[in-house]
């Protein structure tokens, strides 16, 4: 997760190379150096990232497996004591009213699991990450998990860390810790100042701010798709969190903005809050997907307080798919991109895909020095099946019994065969159980997924989708694949139960 190792900065300040007496730059503020320490900073979760590089798919056949007297024992001692463990679980049905996957879960607090032997830095920084999605209280993807994760790591190096986020309204208020409102302040949206509230609280031990307007934005019971114009919310929040910056005071030395949502937060910064009292953080923009450009009418920005017109080129935010259209669009991550001080996705690979494919290309190529591709990593404490407690039975590498209840537990939950003996083996042992997590989009290779489902169904196995679909086309077929074949698409919010269970 370090973020901005080898990174090439251009030696000025501002992204466009200009940096006049008017800006008020601080001769003492040494850019380089500023980001080589988060690049220093931020590598405890490059240490922890799981790195899958010759990791291949093969098919696998059901067999039976001759075992030796000696082995059958250690195993049948090995369940007894899993037996005690499971006493007392109460275990899902499919007929259960509410499906065990969206069940209430335990409250974790993670505020006091510093990791163990993580060496502090001398040169702290404050740094403010600006997200639509935080885990786990606004989580849809992997976005979410990363910010978290990343939080965590920095706050272990002993930096200050705060997370801004909109206060959703389906945001279960019981999952943050200490929720209190700090400020209520203005923020401005065409022609008119929208009172906000500004709450403070902490979430899996990380400072969270959320931004509260007080009018129809992120009402709803889902993160996105609500009945408000989402670009026009996220606008809105992109610069309310700069106004609630400058009006409380704070200047971090990084505003780290992700994905489309935030993209237009570099342009407010650098055209406006930056000539105002803003004078400190520098901005780095982290691109975990591709697909959504944040496509934006100049009309829209202009709402904001910006002249929308005045970025319809081709150096800052014009969508190039519309050059000679009318009316020619503005694309968020683009002006992200280009805005920004440094830019950052999600692995070395991603990012060759990125400068080879897609529209951005030429946009990312002519920013080149400083955009750069960090593997994703993993948080080990919240992601450690010996210590989760969203598990129904903890185990690791060397006591694995866990494993098979969690198996059991969620073939129970979903219907699943998982009783029975053949051939001397327990039917629950003797299935694979193939367990895919993911969005249900294009990208992800419907097709494969789909085929899998069959190959599994004709070896004998038993497969579990993990995922969402934004198209009802697609969850329709899913949902139609399920009823035929036994594969069972259901919400992401059971991918604890999916990773603790699966075999492949």
């Amino acid at each position: 997760m370090d973020f901005t190792s080898g990174l090439s900065f251009p030696s000025s300040l501002a992204p466009n190379g200009n940096c006049s007496s008017s800006n008020n730059c601080s001769s003492s503020f040494n850019h380089r150096s500023c980001y080589n320490n988060i690049s220093s900073k931020a590598i405890l979760l490059k240490k922890q990232s799981y790195v899958f590089s010759k990791y291949q798919l093969r098919n696998f056949k059901i067999q039976r497996v001759t075992r030796i007297e000696a082995q059958l024992k250690a195993e049948q001692l090995e369940s007894s004591e899993a037996g005690c463990e499971s006493d007392g679980l109460q275990w899902p049905s499919p007929n259960d009213e509410i499906p065990f996957w969206k069940g209430d879960f335990p409250s974790w607090d993670l505020s006091s699991a510093a990791s163990a032997g993580v060496e502090q830095d001398s040169d702290l920084l404050h740094i403010v990450h600006v997200t639509a999605e935080m885990a786990p209280i606004a989580k849809v993807g992997g976005l979410g998990d990363v910010v978290t994760g990343l939080g965590r790591a920095c706050l272990n190096r002993g930096h200050k860390v705060d997370v801004m986020i909109p206060f959703y309204e389906c945001i279960p208020k019981h999952c943050i810790n200490e929720l209190a409102l700090m400020k209520t302040y203005n923020s401005y949206h065409d022609g008119n100042w929208v009172a906000c509230n500004a709450y403070r609280g902490e979430v899996s031990g990380v400072p969270v701010i959320l931004i509260e307007p007080s009018n129809h934005f992120f009402k709803g019971k889902n993160i996105y798709g609500g009945s408000y114009n989402e670009l026009d919310a996220y606008l809105f929040f992109s610069r309310a969190c700069l106004e609630w910056m400058q009006v409380n005071g704070t200047q971090p030395d990084i505003i780290h903005v992700h994905e489309w949502q935030t993209g237009a937060l570099p342009l407010f910064y650098w055209d406006m809050y930056h000539f105002l009292s803003l004078q400190k953080p520098r901005i780095v923009l982290t691109i975990h997907n591709m697909e959504h450009y944040g496509e934006c009418r100049q009309e829209q920005l202009s709402k904001f307080g910006l002249d929308g017109s005045a970025y319809a080129t081709e150096d800052k935010a014009v969508d190039d798919r519309t050059v000679g259209h009318n009316p020619e669009r503005l694309s968020l991550l683009k002006g992200g991109i280009v805005y920004s001080n440094a830019i950052v996705t999600v692995s070395p690979t991603y990012l060759k895909e990125t400068l080879c494919s897609g529209w951005l290309s030429g946009a990312l190529m002519r920013n080149r020095d400083k955009y750069s591709g960090i593997l994703n990593g993993i948080d080990t404490e919240m992601w450690n099946p010996a210590t989760d407690i969203y598990l129904p039975a903890k185990f690791d590498a060397s006591k694995t019994e866990g494993k098979r209840i969690c198996k059991q537990f969620v073939q129970r939950g979903l219907g699943l065969p998982f009783q029975g003996i053949k051939h001397g083996i327990c039917v629950a042992d003797q299935i694979p159980l193939v367990v895919c997590i993911t969005r249900l989009v294009a990208q992800k290779g419907l097709h494969l997924i789909t085929h899998a489902i069959k190959h599994v169904e004709e070896l004998g196995g038993q497969m579990v989708v993990l995922g969402s679909a934004s198209d009802d086309r697609v969850e329709r077929e899913f949902e139609g694949l399920a009823e035929l074949r036994g594969a069972v698409p259901y919400a992401i919010c059971c991918c604890r139960h999916g990773l603790g269970a699966f075999n492949v």
